[in-house]
């Protein structure tokens, strides 16, 4: 009898073992979450959360910034506008800039937008060659979306766009205001006949006017939210930027005004007792440097706002205006009517203020 091969005999028992592994590998229950869910298996946990920014819970209406999510290029903060339950805009608030940065923001910020207002989540693609860009702006745009969800009401599918009686915030955009620099457009929202958020969606940009911009338009929206309308003092050094500012805004609360429902408070401008404020605006007085047109705002039969929608500008007419206008608005207000004091050193101003404060009294009574 012939003796077995010792190296034949060590090639037989490794296939042996390797056939036996094959065999026991194929009587192991899938584990795998695709193939469960097949089998018509329960989902791990995981898969049974909702996806990145799903609609688990309803989304509150309103306007919410993510938090800022830290990138190697810098931060990026995400904005969203949430109507109906769902997104319709987004926009990135911050993000990385500065040499190479400045054309990979310029290129992915657009498109990450769109995918966020389509998407309706943070589920979505980054931009090929901006990863880190796309990466922190899914963080934040999720960070934004947890908080219109945490602000949502229980049970319904409003949320901070809301006042506690239900009436639906109003998001207005002013008409653009052209300036020397370029044109300024502000942005409001309005709850409970109050401004609760200012912000310029347009604004002089380029050389200087990135920095006069950068300090001017922070502290004009706080002013705007803060006084409640557009008698706002004007930032120094950016003249003609908080010119244009307040007249976008005035514009914005005129729209506002005009959409309130009437015998609601849902409207900046309306007394709390439904009565509807008028806003008028006189017709414009020449004088010998520039013409003056007030606008009033009545409601009870008695004046409650007056501001100088035009008054002479330029060399010496700035100083004068910025002294006697304000001061011309206070008396209008404090007498009810035209029959006021001309302020000292601003007579031109003065007369053609009152024959413009007159006029809108005028067509307050017609």
């Amino acid at each position: 009898m012939r003796k077995s091969h010792p190296v034949r005999r060590a090639v037989l028992a490794t296939a042996a073992t390797v056939s036996g592994i094959v065999l026991l590998l194929s009587l192991k229950p899938a584990s795998d979450p695709g193939s469960a869910a097949a089998a018509g298996g329960a989902a791990p946990p995981a898969a049974a959360q909702s996806p990145q920014g799903g609609a688990a819970q309803p989304i509150g209406n309103g306007t919410v910034t993510g938090d800022a999510a830290k990138t190697e290029y810098g931060p990026v903060q995400v904005r969203i506008t949430v109507n109906g339950g769902k997104i319709t805009k987004a926009e990135a608030v911050q993000a990385p800039k500065g040499g190479q940065s400045d054309r990979i923001t310029s290129n992915a910020v657009p498109r990450l937008n769109q995918a966020a207002v389509a998407a309706g989540s943070a589920d979505i693609d980054s931009v090929s060659g901006a990863t880190y860009t796309s990466t922190g702006y899914k963080k934040s745009l999720q960070s934004a979306l947890d908080k219109a969800r945490a602000a949502a009401p229980s049970g319904t599918g409003g949320g901070s766009g809301q006042s506690s009686g239900g009436a639906q915030a109003q998001v207005v955009t002013g008409s653009a205001a052209q300036t020397q620099y370029g044109p300024v457009q502000v942005r409001i929202t309005v709850n409970g006949g109050k401004i609760t958020k200012a912000e310029a969606v347009q604004a002089p940009k380029g050389g200087q006017s990135d920095r006069i911009t950068s300090n001017a338009v922070p502290r004009l929206n706080q002013a705007a939210v803060a006084a409640g309308s557009a008698d706002i003092d004007s930032v120094s050094g950016a003249t003609y930027t908080s010119t244009g500012y307040k007249k976008s805004l005035q514009s914005a609360l005129d729209k506002a005004r005009a959409a309130a429902p009437s015998g609601t408070g849902g409207g900046s401008g309306q007394s709390s007792g439904g009565a509807q404020a008028q806003v008028v605006t006189g017709s414009a007085a020449q004088t010998q440097y520039g013409p003056v047109q007030v606008r009033i705002t009545v409601n009870g039969g008695k004046i409650t706002k007056a501001e100088a929608v035009q008054a002479p500008k330029g060399g010496q007419s700035d100083r004068i205006t910025s002294n006697a206008v304000p001061r011309l608005n206070q008396a209008a207000v404090a007498a009810g009517s035209a029959d006021i004091d001309s302020v000292s050193g601003a007579t031109y101003t003065s007369t053609g203020y009152k024959k413009s404060l007159q006029s809108a009294l005028d067509k307050v009574g017609g």
